[in-house]
């Protein structure tokens, strides 16, 4: 339609330019997976499916990684309401799927995954609190207040469900859908969290947090990336595959000397 000295789409044009940028989008990735790929020329968009806490998990180093191989490659995270988004993986529109497992979990038909890290959970709190020292008993646990983490808004989490293999609950004060919020409240008030160590570790290197190991036994934290079965050949896919290998050892290696 003519608006003033130019053009404007119609309603209906408006209403189909999503999908026609996203089949686009999806031919564009179709015919460069036929040939090579070149990440020092592509621009390539990767879509992850992700909560704000398995993001946060693995993007900042993946992103620090590319940004000198790849300088025009895109990623776009969009928000996963479930762990193994088979559909979204399938048809394309998400090459990979951020979510956690326990140990020895099986992997749904069709998927594949990619074992980015597993971790031990530590408990964090503020520094200077003042009931915690050097060591955290159970007992000292369960006496204190907890900010827990749920975003696909679940009654429980893998703490929660250890705890109830002993007969025991914590005493849960505040429930977030998401991770961003959680370590403030904790850093300014006596509320513990419990998180994986890496994540902790980071978070404390900005933030006055400390951490104690968790007072009994439960699962190992294990990050996956999930990938259909369909599109694993692709030079694409087998690229970010590998950037996520590189990414996550450099992160272990810090973290290491960290440690020592």
């Amino acid at each position: 339609m003519r608006h003033g000295n130019g053009m404007q789409p119609t309603a209906r044009a408006a209403q189909l330019a999503p999908g026609i940028q996203e089949a686009l989008r999806a031919l564009s990735a179709t015919l460069e997976d036929v040939g090579s790929f070149d990440p020092s020329t592509s621009h390539q968009l990767f879509t992850f499916a992700a909560t704000d806490f398995t993001a946060f998990a693995l993007l900042p180093s993946l992103i620090a990684a590319m940004e000198r191989c790849a300088p025009h490659v895109c990623v776009r995270v969009v928000y996963s309401t479930h762990r193994e988004s088979i559909d979204e993986l399938a048809s394309g529109r998400v090459q990979f799927v951020l979510g956690f497992s326990d140990e020895g979990e099986g992997v749904q038909a069709g998927l594949e995954s990619l074992d980015c890290f597993a971790d031990d959970y530590v408990v964090g709190f503020r520094q200077g609190h003042p009931r915690i020292g050097k060591r955290l008993s159970l007992k000292q646990y369960l006496a204190e207040r907890h900010v827990v983490v749920t975003p696909w808004n679940t009654e429980g989490s893998v703490i929660d469900a250890a705890l109830l293999r002993l007969g025991l609950e914590r005493d849960v004060s505040v429930q977030l859908p998401s991770v961003m919020a959680a370590p403030f409240i904790v850093a300014n008030s006596n509320h513990l969290i419990t998180l994986p160590r890496r994540v902790v570790q980071q978070l404390a290197a900005a933030i006055p947090l400390a951490f104690r190991p968790v007072p009994f036994d439960v699962p190992r934290y294990v990050l996956k990336a999930y990938f259909h079965r369909r599109h694993s050949a692709s030079p694409a896919q087998r690229w970010m595959r590998q950037q996520m290998l590189l990414a996550l050892r450099v992160v272990s290696d810090e973290n290491g000397a960290r440690q020592s």
